[in-house]
């Protein structure tokens, strides 16, 4: 046989071996979808279609400024770049471990070396010799894997991949959530900041006059002091609006990949942004396939079920083969004549016979790790559909304060406008017309929040939904 017929054989045995080979511990299955039908109590019955929510669903608020933020961050973050790295991590991992595990490995070997031996030390009378040895080889090792204990930790391994993998869409999805809600937030702020500044020039206008009639006479002092109580307190609530504005400033700076102190974020109105008209709600068994979070928690429950039959493969026999080939000769000439070849074929088998316990007791600890991930993505589960559940609450109220605000607005405005008529007909007092201004804006207050939960909570609902991830093409489900 020729050499390199031999090594052929050496690589083709362990194959020929490994297809009898079986695998010991559970195979893991994808937990089955919840069988229920709505998602709140006595509302909200799962729709009969999946509606599929877009991956870039941010669009939806028709906001070119908010859509070029958005891309920055999905560019720039640091946590995003700390996930993508760690996914490759674990992929370059996965890929080095199978290799190791499921690959023959092969060493190239080459020495020469300088000896000198005495016959003394054979039981021989003679002068030391001095010679030189000149060999080259090559060596194949491999494991079989009978039981199945390589490629369980290969699949573990793997299911550690598809963990990370989510976790990075989880990040993705998260982070385009918060910075929507972020450039809510300031809108609204900026709005309340606008109204309140605009109610302090009205209180301010009223405790002159106040200030005024009291001079003369007409009403107590104590009024007065009521009046200047009211401005101070509207006048406290100014600074507390700024430092909210300028932290959610910085938090948006902070989401983008940006210093707080450096310039170019846009500035956020709610004129701005447009309310999504259509909202997509996912049948429950595409939303445990949808969210991060449960595929996540799936691919940890999968990972554990490949350490279970990792360990319980450790209590069977390991078989470890060996093979080398090669030449060895006095003189680098003759290194390949027939007469240098060496070979060797060796076999080795281990199996644990006693440990005092030990693997009873690893097995039993994989069984609770097993059971430990199985709960924890069952409550993972549950905590998405109250999430979805809530979201959902929370936009049927929101729907119905903005409503009610609204009509409140609509109101007061209209009360305002007859107000304004009256004194330019001498029918009210200026006080009157003032105290109908200052509903008029406190309505107003009272709407722009209104406005602002209602686009927040309708970006919750695209988080909840699972973010589209898997609708965009570099995505894989």
């Amino acid at each position: 046989m020729k050499r390199t017929d031999r090594l052929s054989a050496l690589l083709v045995l362990p194959g020929i071996l490994l297809a009898g080979c079986t695998m010991v511990g559970p195979d893991f299955t994808r937990p089955a979808a919840p069988g229920v039908t709505q998602y709140t109590e006595g509302g909200h019955p799962a729709p009969a279609d999946n509606q599929t929510v877009q991956a870039d669903w941010w669009k939806l608020f028709h906001s070119t400024a908010l859509n070029e933020l958005i891309e920055a961050g999905l560019k720039n973050n640091p946590s995003i770049a700390a996930a993508e790295a760690a996914l490759i991590n674990a992929r370059e991992s996965a890929n080095a471990e199978r290799s190791n595990l499921l690959v023959p490995a092969i060493n190239a070997q080459a020495g020469e070396t300088r000896q000198r031996l005495s016959p003394e030390a054979f039981g021989f009378p003679g002068s030391p010799n001095t010679f030189s040895l000149t060999n080259a080889s090559v060596g194949v090792s491999y494991t079989l894997d009978f039981f199945g204990a390589n490629r369980r930790q290969v699949e573990s391994m793997e299911a550690q991949v598809d963990a990370e993998r989510y976790l990075l869409q989880a990040a993705r999805v998260t982070l385009a959530a918060n910075i929507v809600t972020t450039a809510i937030r300031e809108a609204a702020l900026r709005e309340q900041l606008r109204a309140t500044d605009g109610v302090e020039q009205l209180e301010s206008k009223t405790l002159s006059i106040l200030e005024t009639r009291e001079k003369l006479g007409a009403i107590s002092q104590t009024e007065v002091q009521l009046q200047r109580a009211t401005l101070a307190q509207t006048h406290a609530t100014i600074p507390a609006l700024q430092k909210q504005l300028d932290q959610t400033r910085h938090q948006l700076a902070v989401y983008v990949g940006k210093f707080p102190g450096e310039a170019g974020l846009p500035r956020f109105e709610l004129k701005d942004l447009t309310l999504p008209r259509q909202l997509p709600v996912s049948v429950p068994s595409a939303l445990v396939r949808q969210r991060p979070d449960i595929l996540v928690s799936e691919a940890l429950l999968h990972q554990a079920t490949a350490n279970l039959g990792l360990t319980i493969a450790g209590a069977y026999p390991n078989v470890t083969l060996s093979a080398s080939f090669g030449s060895i000769a006095t003189r680098p000439g003759d290194l390949f004549n027939t007469g240098s070849t060496i070979w060797s074929l060796g076999g080795n088998l281990v199996q644990p016979l006693f440990r005092g316990g030990a693997l009873q007791a690893e097995q039993r600890a994989a069984q609770a790790a097993l059971d430990q991930s199985a709960a924890q993505y069952r409550q993972t589960v549950l905590n998405a559909f109250q999430n979805v559940a809530d979201v959902l609450r929370a936009l049927e109220t929101d729907a119905t304060a903005l409503s009610a605000q609204t009509d409140a607005a609509a109101a007061t405005r209209r009360s305002l406008t007859l107000a304004q008529a009256q004194y330019a007909s001498g029918g009210i007092s200026f006080l009157t017309l003032l105290s109908a201004q200052e509903r008029d804006t406190q309505t107003q207050l009272a709407l722009i929040q209104a406005q602002a939960t209602r686009l927040a909570d309708s970006a919750a609902l695209f988080l909840a939904m699972g973010g589209g991830w898997w609708n965009d093409s570099g995505a894989t489900p």
